[in-house]
């Protein structure tokens, strides 16, 4: 059973920081990975793109968190990090992990974390 489990989140003051990690697993199965990505969804509003990381190349980010949120992967370790700064009353929202994973011997599927909330104020 492939699982996305996201931490990091919490209060945080407008300005502040935080950084979210995602770790991928398999009950300890091998998988591989595609791309992974953050999305977030606010209370009243739909599901908005944070980040997108393929495999390789560029990451994209959403129009709203260019310039103040990074991204990162790494591979190996099968995990994704976000960081935020100058985080904004309007970033709070509940935060996901996604990614398409393949585990062994399986298929390509989409999969996502559970959640974990991020709420900005003073």
């Amino acid at each position: 059973q492939v699982q996305l489990v996201e931490s990091g989140g919490g209060l945080v003051q407008p300005g502040g920081s935080l950084r979210l990690t995602c770790v991928v697993s398999d009950n300890g199965n091998d998988f591989s990975i595609n791309n992974m990505a953050w999305y977030r969804r606010a209370p009243g509003r739909g599901r908005e793109l944070v980040a997108r990381m393929p495999h390789s190349g560029a990451t994209v980010y959403g129009e709203s968190v260019e310039g103040r949120f990074t991204a990162s992967r790494d591979n190996a370790k099968s995990t994704t990090v976000l960081t935020m700064n100058d985080l904004k009353p309007e970033d709070t929202a509940v935060y996901y992990c996604n990614a398409d994973v393949r585990p062994i011997g399986g298929q390509w599927a989409n999969y996502w974390g559970q959640g974990t909330q991020v709420t900005v104020s003073s």
